[in-house]
């Protein structure tokens, strides 16, 4: 059975990049880097590994709202500089890049959707919680930063709603981090009230009539921007990607004299 762990690059790599004082210290991000991406073979035994990349085309999710990330803060220059040394560094140790045009949060989530429909297993490398709405047996997802993989219980104790209420409680409450708006008026405690007690959007806005008229009127104007939201932190599942799954083989280690 293949098992490919797919890692999430900048997430990987712009948390291990804060942690050296020196910004412009390249050598040093490639040790830790690479240290890394040993550490995360050893430990997962993969057949396949990939690390994927953003580019820098305009997301779909920014042609289609405007305020989409805005207000995030741009890669430093000497990161964005070293980015082309770093990802030949990984080459030289077998550890191919696949470039997304611009998020790489859908070619991510196809992949694993497409290892797992191919009956294999995908592990996400990834500190990312919107990867948890991939429902999918065979998708599992690492933290490498607390060495755990992602805790799905207390992820849904700490919002108050089931995993696959996610992109429900997102399209309600909307997402600060990526400035996915969500119904204004509606908080997170809000959102998880009302999809416990109608289980969906689908059954929340056939229900308007139960609920009390002020929260009934704000939902109601609320409708569009919430089908909006849900459509922007929805991942993408069906990218074409035009990759040869045997480039991304993992290499034998060399055997020690």
């Amino acid at each position: 059975m293949n098992k490919f762990l797919i890692i999430d690059g900048l997430n990987l790599v712009r948390r291990i990049y804060a942690a050296i004082a020196d910004d412009t210290d390249l050598t040093s991000l490639h040790e830790r880097v690479g240290a890394a991406c040993t550490k995360l073979l050893r430990i997962h035994q993969p057949t396949h590994v990939a690390i994927v990349w953003d580019g820098d085309a305009l997301s779909w999710r920014k042609l289609r709202y405007p305020d989409y990330k805005k207000g995030r803060k741009p890669m430093p220059t000497p990161l964005a500089n070293g980015l082309p040394q770093l990802q030949a560094h990984l080459a030289a140790m077998h550890i191919g890049s696949i470039y997304a045009s611009a998020e790489a949060d859908d070619v991510i989530a196809t992949l694993a959707v497409k290892t797992v429909k191919a009956q294999g297993e995908a592990i996400i490398v990834s500190t990312d919680k919107g990867f948890s709405q991939l429902n999918l047996p065979g998708i599992l997802q690492w933290d490498h930063f607390n060495q755990q993989f992602l805790d799905i219980t207390a992820l849904e104790q700490k919002l108050g709603v089931k995993r696959q209420q996610l992109l429900d409680f997102i399209a309600l409450a909307g997402d600060s981090g990526n400035k996915i708006p969500g119904i204004p008026g509606i908080g997170p405690k809000s959102a998880a009230e009302l999809l416990h007690t109608f289980s969906s959007l689908t059954v929340l806005f056939a229900s308007l009539d139960r609920l009390e008229p002020k929260q009934a009127h704000k939902l109601a104007d609320g409708r569009d921007m919430a089908r909006l939201s849900y459509k922007l932190a929805q991942l993408q599942t069906d990218l074409p990607l035009n990759i040869n799954l045997k480039d991304f083989r993992v290499q034998p280690a060399p055997a020690r004299p």
